[in-house]
């Protein structure tokens, strides 16, 4: 007699992904991916300003300096000593004083976000971040448990007068801030916030996270110091970096550069994580540093993205609706909007998608209460005509849905 089969059903996945919701613009992505759609929605390098042939010759080499195999065998965690040495004279170079012990290579600076917050938060730890703030950053900190809580913002940034107030209210581990050419706002925090964050978080026992992967797309105005140079700040502040927004993304090859206090916390989590970054994307990543005039590449990317950041700006007053406000980034990749009371961008988005075209509608970018009038406009992507040609389609959805 044969005895029946009882299924039960597997576990769950895990509670802490319960509220954390797929990043609406990976989504948006998606359905920006047919031809004709002009999408100002991801914050996409162009793919025509890729080094590719220069690329192509680093592989090469690093194949062909393979002794023993090294850049295809398993290696250290910490990072290739050549790649690592290259970062820390740039970061140098850009007024940051770093050697390379103080480095740690990273599968993009997305990783270096989820090893701080494996080795910062504990589960209903609280983590301080501008409003509206970097999407992703936010859904890390959520996998790990964390209370999200704005600190208040104005046009120039976060407010550090207001941090005394809100660190005692609220108890929070560390600060997380992307300074110059802000995700999503395009704002720059000036030096002398700067200087105020720096001593407020030395004076409050704070962790700062500096993620700064637009600060060499500059395209007018001066460099602005590093948080993480500033006094109070050099001991406390965590800074991230990447090579994906000035030669390529799919390398995938970002850093961290940490206080000794955390550096071997951090280098555990990654063993963790992944062990190491690819040895063979490391090695050329070295390779084209080494060979190719990383200054010239990207004085390329500023000659081709800053008349493009200006079609976009200037074209708005013409395509958005009465009494909208938007920022104009002294660089970086995106433009924040702010419609008139009354409008929300997910309607405007269904008409624009309707018209092959397309943005990141703000609301997901707020920790709190969202503000569902903004939106994100990334201009790098697209030549100046195309620019043009699509805020003519986004002027069609704005003049469909007055």
């Amino acid at each position: 007699m044969s005895v029946p089969q009882i299924s039960t059903a597997p576990p769950p996945a895990a509670a802490r992904l319960r509220d954390v919701a797929s990043s609406p613009v990976r989504e948006i992505l998606a359905l920006t991916q047919r031809p004709g759609v002009i999408s100002f929605a991801g914050g996409l390098p162009a793919p025509e300003l890729f080094d590719a042939p220069g690329l192509r010759t680093a592989f090469a080499a690093a194949l062909a300096d393979d002794r023993f195999g090294r850049t295809l065998q398993y290696s250290t965690t910490e990072g290739d000593p050549a790649l690592r040495a290259a970062i820390a004279q740039r970061l140098g170079s850009r007024g940051l004083p770093t050697g390379a012990d103080d480095v740690l290579v990273t599968s993009g600076s997305q990783q270096a976000l989820t090893l701080i917050a494996a080795v910062l938060i504990e589960p209903g730890d609280t983590v301080l971040v501008e409003e509206p703030s970097y999407l992703a950053a936010l859904q890390c900190f959520q996998m790990a448990g964390a209370r999200v809580v704005p600190i208040p913002c104005d046009d120039d940034g976060l407010d550090p007068e207001a941090l005394p107030a809100l660190v005692r209210r609220e108890r929070p581990k560390l600060l997380y801030t992307v300074p110059t050419f802000h995700n999503p706002t395009g704002r720059t925090l000036p030096l002398e916030r700067r200087r105020a964050l720096a001593q407020a978080a030395a004076r409050l026992g704070l962790w700062i996270v500096e993620d700064d992967p637009y600060g060499e797309l500059r395209y007018r105005g001066e460099p602005v110091a590093p948080v993480a140079s500033l006094p109070g700040a050099e001991d406390r502040t965590i800074a991230l970096s990447t090579l994906s927004k000035v030669l390529v993304p799919g390398l995938r090859i970002g850093w961290l550069r940490a206080p000794a206090a955390l550096r071997r916390a951090l280098v555990v989590a990654k063993q963790a994580a992944d062990l190491h970054t690819s040895t063979i994307d490391q090695a050329a990543a070295a390779h084209w540093l080494a060979h190719c005039d990383l200054d010239a590449h990207v004085a390329g990317l500023r000659a081709a993205y800053g008349p493009r950041r200006d079609a976009l700006v200037d074209g708005l007053p013409e395509t958005l609706p009465e009494g909208s406000r938007w920022t104009r980034p002294d660089g970086g990749m995106f433009v924040w909007v702010r419609l008139p009371d009354g409008w929300d961008a997910d309607a405007l988005l269904a008409a624009a998608l309707e018209r092959e075209v397309a943005f990141v509608p703000g609301w997901p970018f707020f920790p709190a209460a969202a503000d569902r009038a903004t939106l994100r406009l990334s201009f790098t992507t697209h030549t100046v005509a195309e620019i043009g040609t699509g805020l003519g389609r986004l002027r069609a959805a704005v003049d469909s849905i007055r």
